[in-house]
């Protein structure tokens, strides 16, 4: 390969990287797990900080299902779309630039399956009520996510710093 053409490729290569690192959802830190049954089914609880909104944290739980559960039951590769939600101010809250449209924005994704089933948990803004909703949900492409959970961070009467500004009403 022709030096100009190696770098070519570096420099694609390393923007494509820090590109995917800075719109990186959070990630999270297993911090409990529960044994469940015999066979080693068991629920993760992990603690999920909120990258653009310091001092908010998410602890998220859902069901790791076993091996033997898995053989037993068949559908191998994919645990099911369970999950709950719990999020609270953890320290001096800084709102960074976030998504301030009704879709809210993804904070945080995790697969729950070999290829298609993932969990979620996004953002969204309540400028009327001033309060962030957290909302965590399955996404399974063939079927949709009829699972759901939500925990919400008023602002009201808190401390809070909007690096952008705090928007309109």
């Amino acid at each position: 390969m022709p030096r100009l053409s190696r770098r070519v490729v570096s420099l694609v290569s390393a923007v494509t990287i820090l590109t995917g690192l800075a719109a990186a959802p959070a990630i999270a830190e297993v911090v409990g797990k529960v044994g469940v049954d015999w066979i080693g089914n068991d629920i993760i609880v992990e603690a999920v900080p909120d990258p653009q909104v310091k001092g908010v944290t998410c602890h998220v739980t859902y069901f790791d299902r076993s091996v033997i559960d898995r053989l037993r039951n068949g559908n191998w590769f994919e645990d099911p779309s369970n999950n709950s939600i719990a999020c609270r101010q953890t320290g001096p809250i800084e709102i960074g630039d976030i998504e301030l449209d009704k879709g809210g924005e993804e904070v945080f994704r995790q697969g729950r399956s070999l290829i298609w089933k993932d969990l979620l948990v996004k953002r969204i803004y309540d400028k009327t009520n001033d309060t962030l909703i957290y909302l965590a949900h399955s996404r399974q492409v063939v079927e949709g996510s009829a699972k759901m959970a939500i925990s919400t961070v008023p602002l009201y009467g808190q401390q809070v710093t909007w690096t952008k500004g705090k928007p309109a009403p």
